[in-house]
């Protein structure tokens, strides 16, 4: 089955509303909740890219005034405002201009459900297209406390006769664990007018989308209820929930991984982004964290407690205990990344090893080449970066500052303890040193100076 299939059937042309408004006060945050990160993607490009991936004819995104962001994140699809926050049908409303030529089925999604996937939108929009008469269909889920849910009461036929927010139900109401997702989908044809009928008689006196069932109903429209996995529907409203999405995230990428052949010594610690890229039989062992823009060939090894960020790892490379690669970073064939090796915008080469505690910034090292303990490329002068270009099959030796720019030719030895500025020749060895003093029966003159029994 397809993304545009279910049931065996083709699925008709829809559009898609996208809110997207809501400041997230429970958040306790100047950023808009939408934009709040799960696997190192805002919440809102979770949602966008789940349906992006179904074609839908269009996407109409509702924002709040003032949210830029926002607006920058959802381009290039089209953007209305909701001026005043009167509601979630309010909201919808505000896309009528943008969708007023539009005469497929319309799906209302939720920029704070980011674990929606496109196997449930297909289900929702098939649910409404195959029961008869049927202007709206409601994705729902059912939990053992549904307490701050919408609740969904259906008929004995089995459809949905209405939509009940929280505050506003009756105790034998709140007895009902079928809950509402806020995901909708709707007859185009109908929707904008059945909205124009929904009133604010509630307590928040706004215009609730919920209440459109209760309108259908009257006008002779049926409304059903499509039920889904509860954690898939997971709201985000606070940080406690933001962090529970988190989580959720998390297994779902961690099961893919798992299912891509890769090797996961301690799943739960294993931490990655919605764009990391893992190669088969790649082994990853506890306390790994991936962020962004991670692509990692087959056969690496990542050894416990390394952090990637902007990477590219190439095949049999392997990587760590304790490394830190980041932004700009590319680590050829079969390279050695050791412990507390920290790596920014470099290119190592196809078996070059950077085996303990060094730094490599701004630089090239060439393949082959070595990079002994202490290593430091002092790229920044207090005002630019400047670059270390370090030749094939080179040897730097252990506690040496390479001061950019310089280049280190191929084959070339650097003496341990150097200091270099100049550049160092192909084939050539590069040494700064003092020259080394011993003075004789200078130990034990410097103890007997420092010892406690001296007057």
């Amino acid at each position: 089955m397809t993304d545009q299939q279910t049931h065996g059937r083709a699925l008709v042309p829809f559009a898609v509303i996208l809110l997207a408004a809501g400041k997230g006060t429970r958040m306790n945050s100047d950023l808009p909740k939408a934009m709040h990160p799960i696997a190192g993607q805002p919440m809102i490009r979770h949602v966008l890219g789940t349906v992006e991936a179904l074609s839908p004819a269009r996407i109409v995104v509702v924002i709040g005034p003032e949210m830029e962001k926002v607006a920058e994140t959802v381009a290039p699809h089209t953007i209305v405002v909701q001026t005043e926050r009167l509601g979630t049908g309010h909201a919808v409303i505000q896309a009528r201009s943008a969708l007023s030529d539009f005469k497929g089925d319309i799906v209302v999604l939720c920029a704070d459900t980011p674990l929606i996937t496109a196997d449930t939108i297909t289900e929702l929009l098939s649910a409404r297209a195959n029961t008869a008469l049927s202007s709206v269909a409601v994705l729902g889920f059912r939990l053992k406390d549904p307490t701050g849910y919408g609740r969904l009461r259906c008929g004995a036929d089995g459809g949905l006769e209405e939509i009940i927010e929280d505050e506003d139900a009756t105790e034998g109401e709140r007895q009902i664990n079928l809950c509402n997702s806020g995901i909708m989908s709707f007859d185009g044809s109908s929707l904008f007018d059945l909205l124009d009928k929904i009133e604010n008689n509630n307590s928040k006196g706004e215009y609730y989308l919920t209440d459109i069932v209760s309108y259908a109903r009257a006008s002779g429209k049926r409304c059903t209820v499509f039920e889904a996995d509860a954690d898939e529907l997971h709201g985000v409203n606070s940080r406690f929930d933001l962090a529970r999405a988190e989580k959720m995230m998390q297994k779902r990428l961690r099961l893919r991984a798992l299912a891509n052949g890769v090797t996961l010594r301690d799943p739960s610690t294993t931490w990655m982004c919605i764009d990391t890229r893992i190669g088969r039989d790649v082994t990853i062992e506890p306390n790994v964290f991936f962020g962004p823009g991670v692509d990692i060939g087959d056969g690496v090894e990542i050894r416990a407690f390394s952090h990637l960020e902007g990477v590219r790892i190439k095949a049999g490379a392997r990587i760590g205990p304790f490394a830190r690669l980041r932004p700009g970073t590319v680590i050829g064939e079969g390279a050695r990344v050791g412990n507390f090796v920290e790596i920014k915008s470099a290119d190592v080469g196809a078996g070059a090893k950077i085996n303990h505690l060094t730094y490599i910034g701004d630089a090239r090292v060439g393949e082959g080449a070595n990079i002994g303990a202490g290593t430091i490329t002092c790229n920044y002068d207090g005002f630019s970066k400047h670059r270390t270009d370090i030749g094939a099959g080179a040897f730097i030796g252990s506690n040496t500052a390479l001061v950019a720019p310089v280049s280190v030719g191929d084959r070339a030895i650097v003496g341990a303890g150097s200091v270099i500025t100049e550049d160092v020749e192909d084939d050539a060895l590069g040494v700064t040193r003092a020259a080394q003093k011993t003075v004789k029966g200078g130990a034990t003159r410097w103890r007997n100076c420092r010892s406690p029994d001296r007057t």
